[in-house]
C-alpha cells in the first residue's frame, strides 16, 4: 500500500477518497498535496507509478493492463470500504478510466465522480495517431523539446544531465504503456452512471471531449482554464480545481 499510494494528509473519518493519477513521467509531489486543499470529508490518495521516487529500483510497467491490475489489487479493500472519486491528468486520465472500467466490470464498483484532465475521450479516434508514434525512434532532443513545449518540468531540471536522462526514460516508458491502452465502445453498453467532469487548458492543443458523454448516463461537464497542458500547476487553477472537485464530491449525495 505505502509503495503504491501516497497519502500526505490521512483522514480516517473522511466520507470519500479522491484517488489521483499523475501524468506520464510524473510523480506524486503535486497531486498528493491536494489533501490539504480539499475539505476534511475527503481523503486524497495519489498513485505512485513504478520506476520513480521510492519505486525507483523497480522495473517500469510493461503495459496498461498490468498497471490497472496493480492499482486494483492494492486499493480494492479501500475502494469497497467507502465511496471514491478519480482524478487523472493526461496519461493519468486514461489510466484512471481503465481502472474505473475494470472495477465496474469485475467488482461492480464505480466512482461517485470521474474527473479527467488534458486528455481525449478514450473512445475518440484522435488517440490513434498518438498510439502510432514510435517512441524508440524518437531522439532524446526531440523528446526534451516536446517536454519544454508542454511545460510541467522546470527548465533547471532539464539542464541537469542525470535528472534529464531519468526523466527521458520515465516519460518514454510511461508513453509506451499509454500506447497499449485500448477501449472499444462497441464492447459494452454505457459503462458508467457517475458524473464526469473534463478539464483542459485553453492554450493546450484541442481535445476530442464529446466522446465522454457516451460513456456515462450521468452528467458530463467541461471546463477550460487559462494555460497550456500543465494549466493545473498554476496556483489559481489549482485552487479552482480543488474547490470544484470538493463541491462535486460533497454534492454526490454520499
Amino acid at each position: 500500500m505505502e509503495k503504491l499510494i501516497v497519502c500526505v494528509h490521512k483522514r480516517q473519518n473522511a466520507l470519500c477518497r479522491l484517488i489521483c493519477f499523475p501524468w506520464a513521467g510524473g510523480g506524486t509531489s503535486l497531486l498528493a498535496q491536494w489533501g490539504k486543499r480539499l475539505s476534511n470529508s475527503i481523503e486524497v490518495f495519489c498513485v505512485r507509478y513504478p520506476g520513480r521516487e521510492t519505486r525507483l529500483n523497480e522495473p517500469f510497467a510493461k503495459d496498461m493492463t498490468s498497471m490497472v491490475n496493480e492499482v486494483t489489487s492494492v486499493l480494492l479493500k479501500e475502494l469497497q470500504e467507502k465511496p471514491f472519486a478519480f482524478f487523472g491528468h493526461s496519461f493519468g486520465a486514461y489510466l484512471s478510466f481503465a481502472v474505473a472500467l475494470h472495477l465496474k466490470e469485475k467488482y461492480g464498483l464505480e466512482p461517485v465522480h470521474l474527473f479527467v484532465s488534458g486528455a481525449h475521450a478514450p473512445n475518440s479516434e484522435a488517440i490513434l495517431p498518438i498510439k502510432n508514434i514510435s517512441v524508440s525512434d524518437a531522439k532524446d532532443e526531440e523528446v526534451i523539446e516536446y517536454l519544454q513545449t508542454v511545460g510541467g518540468t522546470p527548465s533547471v531540471l532539464l539542464h541537469n544531465e542525470d535528472i534529464r536522462k531519468n526523466l527521458l526514460l520515465t516519460f518514454k516508458e510511461d508513453f509506451r504503456v499509454f500506447q497499449t491502452f485500448s477501449f472499444e465502445k462497441a464492447e459494452m453498453d454505457i459503462p458508467f452512471s457517475c458524473d464526469i467532469t473534463c478539464f483542459n487548458g485553453g492554450d493546450d492543443k484541442p481535445y476530442d471531449l464529446q466522446g465522454w458523454q457516451e460513456l456515462t448516463s450521468g452528467d458530463t461537464s467541461f471546463y477550460e482554464l487559462p494555460g497550456g497542458h500543465f494549466y493545473l500547476l498554476e496556483p489559481s487553477n489549482e485552487i479552482f480545481l480543488t474547490k470544484h472537485i470538493t463541491r462535486c464530491i460533497e454534492n454526490a449525495g454520499l
